[in-house]
């Protein structure tokens, strides 16, 4: 699958993944403080932002879309960064493709098996009447009932764009995501491991990355750095952006 993609900044590359029912608009701040040293990535996943809708979702798939990538934009080798699903999305191209992959920066995810928890955000989305809502305050109104908080109403809305004809619709393929949500949860499998640098870039008050993971991270990748920045949760690059740009300047130095 040919995916939608942003390029901007100069040297060596940088391929940056967003997370569930997200789009590559997520890390352009990220983006602006990172293209003085990197030329960057920033990717929408399959049934996300821009990039084509599918039936097929899984992570196979999204790590044969993230090399056919790199094949069309005749990278031999990129750094990887990748967020929650696209933690997950890169961890795998990782363990298939490893000499395709200089440094590799996981977001906020661990290799292991995740329980769906998604319910009352994809109960909300699928609420929202899209033939009926005249603005984005109506699909909010609609949405609180499931989301009550309005900073991830606010993420989740962004998805929400306009055909030619002028109605709303969801830029992320609802049906799919919502049918197959058990695909994101899934455990890495893998007999081999991953053995150049890896950073693990955990939120501190986040639950994503648990003690009880250094076993599968230490495993898949021997050669790891496990670190949490303070005061931030699962979007750690939105609630401690600049503390984010330093990490990663710091390890691919």
């Amino acid at each position: 699958m040919k995916l939608h993609f942003k390029k901007t900044g100069s040297g060596e590359p940088l391929i940056i993944l967003h997370g569930l029912f997200g789009s590559a608009d997520n890390w352009y701040s990220i983006a602006k403080e990172l293209e003085k040293q990197y030329t960057l990535y920033l990717v929408d996943q399959r049934n996300h932002g821009d990039s084509p809708h599918s039936d097929e979702w899984n992570y196979k798939v999204m790590a044969e879309d993230l090399n056919e990538l790199m094949q069309d934009q005749n990278l031999d080798a990129a750094y990887l960064m990748g967020h929650s699903m696209g933690g997950k999305t890169v961890m795998n191209f990782a363990l298939q493709y490893p000499e395709k992959v200089k440094k590799l920066i996981v977001a906020d995810i661990a290799p292991r098996h995740y329980a769906v928890h998604h319910q009352s955000i994809l109960e909300g989305l699928t609420s929202i009447n899209l033939h009926e809502v005249k603005s984005r305050k109506e699909a909010d109104d609609q949405l609180a009932k499931h989301v009550p908080e309005a900073g991830i109403r606010q993420f989740l809305l962004k998805s929400l764009g306009r055909n030619k004809e002028g109605e709303f619709i969801w830029k992320i393929n609802l049906s799919v995501i919502n049918d197959q949500i058990e695909n994101v949860g899934e455990a890495l499998d893998y007999d081999n491991s991953f053995e150049n640098p890896t950073l693990f870039m955990g939120g501190a008050n986040s639950k994503y990355i648990q003690e009880k993971d250094r076993a599968d991270i230490d495993r898949y990748f021997p050669n790891n750095h496990l670190i949490y920045i303070k005061n931030a949760g699962h979007w750690l690059h939105a609630e401690q952006p600049q503390a984010v740009v330093d990490t990663v300047r710091a390890f691919l130095k």
